[in-house]
């Protein structure tokens, strides 16, 4: 017998299949940090910071002049960025010089652009047959 769910209108054509996926959905708790993962990063301005520290590690102010932002807004960024795990601080005198986390950041964001310059190629017509 199949669940009863609130939100659909509409009777599952294979409901075993249909309990077995919302089954094994339910017990990935990363999920959940996947949202947040993506949330941080769909920011433009993160996405920005995370770009430019994929190329260089940087302290505070060149970040500022490579957004072309204030400090304290880059800050702020930077503070969400290291909550989440995605860049990390390396103190130098006064200086703090960030850069990407590990190497699963860089990945990520390069398996990204390489899936949006596939998108672009194909919009323009030139999608690889």
């Amino acid at each position: 017998m199949a669940t009863v769910r609130i939100g659909c209108d509409c009777e599952a054509a294979n409901p075993e299949l249909v309990e077995r996926t919302v089954a094994a959905m339910s017990a990935d708790v990363c999920l959940r940090g996947m949202t947040e993962f993506f949330k941080v990063i769909g920011d433009d301005t993160r996405l920005r910071i995370l770009a430019a520290l994929r190329i260089n590690e940087l302290c505070v102010s060149d970040i500022a002049n490579v957004v072309d932002m204030t400090k304290s807004a880059v800050s702020h960024q930077l503070r969400v960025l290291s909550a989440s795990g995605l860049i990390k601080g390396r103190r130098e005198g006064k200086n703090v010089y960030y850069s990407l986390d590990d190497g699963h950041v860089e990945e990520i964001f390069d398996d990204a652009m390489e899936h949006v310059a596939h998108r672009c190629a194909g919009e323009s017509g030139q999608e690889d047959r």
